[in-house]
C-alpha cells in the first residue's frame, strides 16, 4: 500500500484553545461543534449539505448491520456478525446497551418508522427483565441488580460454556458493561414515552454501589465471588467513567470516587518503570490528593489513558457533555486526543490513516491497538500486529534508562490496523478530518458495503476484517447520532439529577494538559 505525503499545519486545530470544531473551512458548519456556554439548553450546529448525507448513509447502513444480527425471537443482538450473515451465539450487555441506543437513534433520524422502534425496544427490554442476574444483597438491603457478562442472544439465557469451544466460562459481573447497559436503559427511559417505563425500572433496579471499594476509592473491575472481586480501574481516561457516572449521579457511589483515579502515575522514580515520565503538580478535590499528570506527545501534554486507545478516552463523551462541564480538564484534553492519534497515524507510524482502538484483527481474532506514547500501559497497546513501541525512559532516574530510546521510524510500524469506529468518536471534536480519515478508508479498501464499515483493516497489506462487531457499530450510531440529531444521546443522558450531580465535580478539576513547551502541529491527508 502506497502511503501519502503528510503536510504539515500548524496545531492551532487541536490547542487554539482547544475550539471543538477543528480546520474547517471557512463558512463550512462544524458538525459536533459546541456552542459557548454551559446551557442545557445549548445544541450542536446541523452538518451542512453532502456531510450530513454521508453520515446518514452510514447510519442507515450501521443501523442494518445491527438488525442484521438481532435475534427477532429475544431482541438480542449478537456480539459479531461476520460478512456471509453469520452471527455469533453469544452477546455481553454493552452490546445490549449499544443496541439500545442505536434504536432510539435510528427512530430520530428517520431510518425505521417509531411504531418499529417502540415494538424492537419493548421487545429486549422484556427479554431483559426475565433475564438471570445477581441476587448478592447490597449494602441498601436489595439484590445488586447487576447482569452476568455473557448470555446466549438468542433465548437471554445465562452462558455457561463459551461457543464453540464449550470450554467452562466464568460468570461475571462487569461494571463497565453493566455501565454501558444501564446508559442504553437510561437514554431509552428518558425519551421513548411508550417504554419509560419498562426500561426505567430495569435501570433503577441497579445498583452501582456494589462495584465501589472505599479503602480504595474506586470501582472494582468485577464482582465474580465474596473473595473474587479484583480493584480496580487505574485510570480516569477509561471507559469505566460510565459506571463511575452513574454511581454517582444515582447516589450509590460517593462524587469523590472521581477523583480516585490516577490520571497519571506518579513522577517519581518509584514509578520509574513508566514508559514516558509524567509531568504535573499534586491537587486536592473533596479531600482527595490528586496528582494532576499529563504525557508529553508532539508538543502537547495529554492526560493518557490505559493503553492510548480512542475508546478509552472518548466513549464516555457520547453521553456525558464533559467537555462543556470540564473546561479546563476534558474540553482540553478530547481535542489534544484525537490530535495524538492523528499524528500517531499520519506522521509518527506513516500509516496514511488514522484510528486506534480495540477491534478484530483483521486476519482473525481481537486485539487492543492504541497510541502507545499516550498509554500508561508499560506493555503498550500498539497500533500494529507487528506491535512497534515507543519507551521514551525515566529521564532523571539514572538507575532506570534515563535516556530515552530512539522513537521508531515510520518504517517500523508494519501492518497497521486502523478502525473505523476510533474515527467516529474524534467527529465532534475533529469533524473535517474525521470525514477525510473515513472516505479514504472506504475509497482506498474493500471495508464497505451494506452493513456499513467492517470493524477492522490492516491498511499495510489491506487485509480487512471479516466481521461486524456490535459494540463498534453502536459506537458509530451514537457518533452520528449526536451530530445530526442535536446532541441526542447526551441531551438524554444529561437529565437534571444527573447534571446537578456530575457537572460541579467535573468542573472543578483542571488536567495539567495543553501545549508542551515546544510548537506542536498536526499533520493532515
Amino acid at each position: 500500500m502506497t502511503r501519502r505525503r503528510a503536510v504539515h499545519l500548524p496545531l492551532a486545530f487541536a490547542v487554539g484553545l482547544l475550539a471543538a470544531a477543528l480546520v474547517l473551512p471557512a463558512g463550512a458548519a462544524a458538525v459536533g461543534a459546541e456552542p459557548s456556554g454551559d446551557s442545557a439548553a445549548a445544541r450542536l450546529s446541523a452538518p451542512t449539505g453532502g456531510q450530513g448525507k454521508t453520515l446518514r448513509r452510514y447510519a442507515r447502513d450501521t443501523y442494518a448491520s445491527l438488525v442484521a444480527m438481532t435475534d427477532p425471537n429475544s431482541g438480542l443482538p449478537a456480539d459479531s456478525l461476520d460478512s456471509d450473515g453469520t452471527a455469533s451465539v453469544q452477546t455481553s450487555t454493552t452490546n445490549i446497551g449499544a443496541y439500545l441506543w442505536s434504536t432510539l437513534v435510528a427512530d430520530r433520524l428517520g431510518i425505521i418508522k417509531h411504531k418499529d422502534a417502540v415494538s424492537r425496544l419493548r421487545q429486549t427490554l422484556t427479554t431483559l427483565s426475565g433475564m438471570e442476574r445477581d441476587e448478592t444483597i447490597g449494602a441498601d438491603g436489595r439484590p445488586s441488580g447487576q447482569f452476568y457478562n455473557w448470555y446466549d442472544h438468542r433465548t437471554g439465557a445465562k452462558l455457561r460454556v463459551w461457543p464453540p469451544s464449550g470450554v467452562p466460562l466464568k460468570p461475571i459481573l462487569s461494571s463497565v458493561d453493566n455501565g454501558w447497559l444501564a446508559a442504553g436503559l437510561h437514554v431509552v427511559a428518558t425519551s421513548v414515552p411508550e417504554v419509560a417505563k419498562q426500561a426505567g425500572a430495569l435501570f433503577d433496579s441497579m445498583d452501582f454501589g456494589f462495584y465501589y471499594r472505599p479503602d480504595a476509592n474506586r470501582i472494582a473491575f468485577y464482582w465474580a465471588s465474596p473473595t473474587d472481586s479484583p480493584c480496580c480501574y487505574d485510570t480516569i481516561v477509561s471507559e469505566s467513567r460510565i459506571a463511575s457516572y452513574i454511581g454517582i449521579a444515582t447516589g450509590t457511589i460517593p462524587a469523590k470516587e472521581y477523583f480516585g483515579a490516577w490520571r497519571t502515575f506518579p513522577a517519581t522514580c518509584d514509578w520509574s518503570w513508566q514508559e514516558t515520565r509524567p509531568v504535573g503538580v499534586d491537587k486536592t478535590y473533596l479531600g482527595v490528593n490528586v496528582f494532576e499528570g499529563a504525557y508529553q506527545y508532539d508538543g502537547m501534554k495529554i492526560v493518557p489513558g490505559w493503553g492510548g486507545s480512542m475508546f478509552e478516552a472518548l466513549m464516555p463523551a457520547l453521553f456525558v457533555p464533559e467537555d462543556r462541564w470540564g473546561k479546563d480538564s476534558w474540553a482540553i484534553n478530547h481535542p489534544l486526543t484525537v490530535a495524538a492519534q492523528i499524528h500517531h497515524g499520519l506522521v509518527e507510524a506513516g500509516y496514511g490513516y488514522w484510528g486506534f482502538s480495540p477491534s478484530n484483527i483483521p486476519e482473525g481474532g481481537y486485539n487492543a491497538y492504541g497510541v502507545d506514547a499516550i498509554g500508561m500501559n508499560p506493555g503498550g497497546y500498539p497500533s500494529n500486529e507487528d506491535n512497534t513501541f515507543v519507551d521514551h525512559g525515566a529521564v532523571g532516574c539514572p538507575e532506570f534508562h534515563p535516556n530515552p530510546l530512539p522513537d521508531p521510524p515510520p518504517s517500523a510500524y508494519t501492518n497497521g490496523v486502523v478502525t473505523p469506529h476510533a474515527s467516529f468518536l474524534a467527529l465532534r471534536f475533529a469533524p473535517t478530518a474525521t470525514l477525510a480519515n473515513l472516505a479514504k478508508l472506504e475509497h482506498d479498501f474493500a471495508i464497505y458495503g451494506k452493513w456499513g464499515f467492517r470493524d477492522s483493516v490492516n491498511v499495510g497489506s489491506g487485509r480487512v476484517s471479516d466481521s461486524y462487531l456490535s459494540l463498534d457499530q453502536g459506537i458509530i450510531m451514537a457518533a452520528i447520532g449526536n451530530a445530526l440529531d442535536d446532541d441526542l444521546l447526551r441531551n438524554a443522558f444529561a437529565t437534571p439529577q444527573f447534571r446537578h450531580a456530575l457537572q460541579p465535580i467535573i468542573a472543578m478539576e483542571q488536567f495539567n494538559a495543553g501545549p508542551a513547551d515546544r510548537g506542536a502541529r498536526v499533520d493532515l491527508p
